[in-house]
């Protein structure tokens, strides 16, 4: 069953439950779904690796407005952002662990020969490649950071 699917038989389940903060996500997600399919230039079929791509992209949203809300004082608000994400990252791909991002930059850097911060980028390159979908952006970029610097 395709992404789109489990969003359409979700959301009809939240609209038979009468869940209204839940189907509010579901349906953004739908729609950012279906504004990439429509995209000038895009196929009519989503890859997997571009719906985790979305998902990912939305839930970090969430999680930046929730931030900013809690910031401003705005608690209802940066609750509602909260539960958003937590409904969407159902839809992810299980996130690695730390452990297991330590253990794949690790590798990379001896692989590339990184020494430096300098070589940050070169090892970036290949870690979000091979983490794409796995592992947040945010977490691979500081553990690159701590395993060079160190």
């Amino acid at each position: 069953m395709s992404l789109e699917e489990k969003i359409n038989q979700d959301i009809k389940k939240a609209m038979l439950a009468r869940e209204k903060d839940k189907l509010e996500a579901l349906r953004a997600v739908k729609t950012a779904l279906l504004i990439a399919k429509t995209e000038k230039g895009a196929s009519p079929e989503i890859t997997e690796d571009a719906e985790n791509k979305i998902l990912q992209r939305l839930v970090k949203q969430r999680k930046e407005s929730a931030t900013i809300f809690e910031e401003r004082n705005r608690k209802e608000l940066a609750e509602k952002e909260w539960f958003e994400a937590k409904i969407i990252e159902v839809y992810l791909p299980e996130q690695m662990n730390d452990e297991a991002i330590t253990q794949i930059v690790q590798r990379i850097i001896d692989e590339i020969g990184a020494i430096s911060m300098a070589d940050m980028g070169k090892v970036m390159g290949r870690a979000t490649k091979e983490l794409a979908g796995k592992a947040d952006g945010k977490a691979v970029a500081d553990k690159v950071k701590s395993l060079l610097s160190s």
